[in-house]
């Protein structure tokens, strides 16, 4: 088995009082008013919408990674497509055919974590939710223990869908949420 590490980093734990609004509103407020700051000195970067590196990145949604900080990343390098665990979903699916076939993408990374919360979960919770609402989401959790085995899986999900027309560079980490490295996974192991 081959491992290759490779160094990243991670944004900071900010203080519990720092998750607070600022403006006396909402932490969506928030956010608005700081887009506004951010347009006043936004220079249109003339970008297509193909990324440049061909690459799309299939990540966790968790805040502690920030994926380009991480990965040496500028804007308009990649396509990201995040959700719980950052799993190959069907809607993973429809991002990654769009990307290729539509948008030139020619490599995919999966990046799972340490720590992760699907970790903790089972398919209990769409029954405690059709308990709690009367309706089972149409969705799986798709929680899981082991997280290497979870990348091989989210793998071989995107090297085996006859959508995706570009399945030769399929690669698998697992991001070190305490070290900010990333450990590569063999999807033969």
């Amino acid at each position: 088995m081959t491992t290759n590490v490779v160094c990243m980093t991670t944004s900071a734990s900010l203080p519990a009082e720092s998750a607070a609004p600022t403006s006396g509103g909402s932490v969506t407020d928030d956010l608005v008013a700081a887009n506004r700051r951010y347009a006043a000195g936004f220079k249109d970067p003339g970008m297509d919408a193909r990324p440049v590196l061909r690459v799309a990145v299939v990540a966790c949604m968790d805040a502690r990674l920030d994926l380009h900080k991480a990965l040496g990343l500028e804007l308009g390098d990649c396509h990201t497509i995040r959700n719980a665990g950052g799993v190959v979903t069907d809607d993973t699916i429809r991002s990654l055919t769009i990307s290729q076939r539509a948008l030139g993408t020619r490599s995919v990374i999966l990046i799972h974590h340490t720590g992760c919360g699907l970790e903790s979960l089972t398919e209990d919770f769409r029954h405690e939710l059709e308990d709690e609402v009367g309706q089972r989401p149409a969705w799986a959790v798709e929680a899981f223990r082991d997280v290497d085995q979870d990348v091989r899986q989210s793998m071989q999900r995107v090297r085996t869908n006859p959508f995706l027309p570009h399945r030769d560079d399929v690669r698998g980490f697992v991001f070190d949420v305490h070290t900010g490295l990333l450990r590569e996974i063999d999807p033969a192991s």
